[in-house]
């Protein structure tokens, strides 16, 4: 009976509980797609990770994302999850502060801070900005008034290789207040490419944030570092952030459900023109075997 070894751990905060759960499976060799696909149902978490050798010698190792809907290009905290179990196991060598992770949407560069508390870093891949919606229809589908959302700023998609509408609100209190019409919101993006939608409040020093997709099976996600990087690159070409090179902030998410996340942000040259990161820290949990 094969047996499959996996690490359970907490992304994007170092408190256990907290941040966003993960599975990841160190060395999923053997595993077909429709079986990760039947593992990430039954975990049920927001993702689950299959390491496999990478195909691009410049990578550490390949990692297929899956949420229990199907499989993800790429995703932000099993990113950086799985950058902490491939350093913890020794996959990449002790001193190793920069290597890269092969997703299907291509290499994404990883950096680890292993100075005290551990925190990795991933660069967001190329982020495109597509179409606006109307803004008083996005805030029926939000449970929320036109006068809810900051003024003057669009509901627009913006993709780092999975599309989300992106909604500003005024504060963090209509950010709670928020209840997701996932029909409603198909409707008004109805073309299919967008599963996503992420609201948020710019606040003093960053975000507050909540992010929906029931379509990938997830009601409601506590942190969604993929999205990270798109949100910086929103908030600065709106006037929400500050595009100077070396800009810092923290988007907050996940408090609403109990599972409060801090992802941090650091921006590279004049608004993002060099690089957007995202990191966070991350709290194991427990390591257990899957046989099948």
């Amino acid at each position: 009976m094969p047996r499959y070894r996996y690490r359970t751990l907490d992304v994007f905060t170092h408190v256990p509980l907290e941040g966003n759960p993960l599975a990841v499976f160190p060395d999923a060799r053997g595993l077909d797609d429709v079986t990760m696909g039947r593992i990430a149902r039954e975990l049920n978490l927001s993702e689950t990770v299959f390491v496999l050798p990478a195909h691009d010698p410049g990578c550490a190792a390949r990692a297929r994302i899956f949420t229990p809907a199907g499989e993800l290009p790429f995703a932000g905290h099993p990113t950086i999850g799985t950058a902490f179990v491939l350093a913890a196991d020794g996959a990449v060598p002790a001193d190793a502060t920069h290597f890269a992770l092969e997703e299907t949407i291509g290499p994404v560069p990883i950096r680890l801070e292993r100075d005290g508390r551990f925190m990795a870093w991933l660069t967001t891949p190329p982020i495109a900005f597509g179409s606006t919606v109307d803004r008083a229809a996005a805030a029926r589908a939000l449970g929320l008034q036109d006068d809810d959302l900051v003024p003057d700023v669009p509901a627009q998609v913006v993709t780092a290789g999975v599309a989300a509408l992106f909604v500003a609100l005024r504060d963090p209190a209509r950010v709670d207040r928020t209840v997701f019409d996932d029909r409603a919101m198909r409707a008004l993006v109805n073309d299919g490419t967008v599963a996503e939608t992420f609201v948020f409040a710019p606040v003093s020093g960053g975000a507050y944030a909540r992010m929906f997709a029931p379509a990938l099976g997830i009601a409601e996600d506590p942190a969604t570092g993929g999205l990270t990087g798109p949100l910086a690159a929103f908030a600065m070409r709106y006037g929400l952030a500050s595009r100077r090179d070396g800009t810092r902030f923290v988007s907050e998410q996940g408090v609403r459900m109990g599972r409060p996340s801090r992802l941090h942000v650091l921006v590279h040259g004049e608004a993002g023109a060099g690089g957007i990161e995202v990191g966070g820290s991350v709290a194991p949990l427990a390591t257990g075997y899957l046989r099948l």
